[in-house]
Parts: structure tokens; sequence; C-alpha cells
């Protein structure tokens, strides 16, 4: 799986686990709510510094973005798309 692929993911399912919507995870990490979507879609790319609000607006370490699924590991459907 890429390394975009995960980190999208990996936003979206910590964002659900903590039950925050989009637009209370921009606020609490200080970055526009189109931009979350974008994330979470694979769409656009994170540098160090929007990871490190994620992960402080979602209580959690930056290693968490890059941790790949387990194999056969239901959770969050990921709503990334390839780039091809």
């Amino acid at each position: 799986m890429k390394a975009g692929v995960v980190v999208a993911r990996n936003i979206r399912r910590l964002r659900l686990a903590r039950g925050l919507s989009q637009e209370m995870l921009a606020v609490d990490a200080g970055i526009d709510r189109s931009y979350v979507s974008r994330l979470e879609r694979g769409l656009e790319n994170p540098s160090v510094a929007v990871l490190e609000k994620l992960a402080r607006g979602l209580a959690s370490n930056i290693e968490e973005f890059f941790a790949a699924p387990r194999a056969g590991e239901g959770g969050v459907p990921p709503r990334v798309r390839s780039k091809i």
C-alpha cells in the first residue's frame, strides 16, 4: 500500500475513532475543513507541519499516521482515490 493511502486512511480512522467531524478536527488542528477532506481522500500530501497539527488535534502521535493496516484488518473503509 502506498504511503499516501496509508496516511489518508489513518487520518480518517483516527478522526472517526475519536468521534470528530471533519470540521471539528479542522478547528482543533487549525486548518481548513476542506483540506481535511482532501487529505482523507488522498488528494493532498500533508507537510510535516500539517501532520503535527493533525496529531495535536487528534491527541495522537505522528507515527500513528504511518501505521500500515494488518492483513485482514477491517476498520474504516478507505475513501481514497488512487493516483495512477
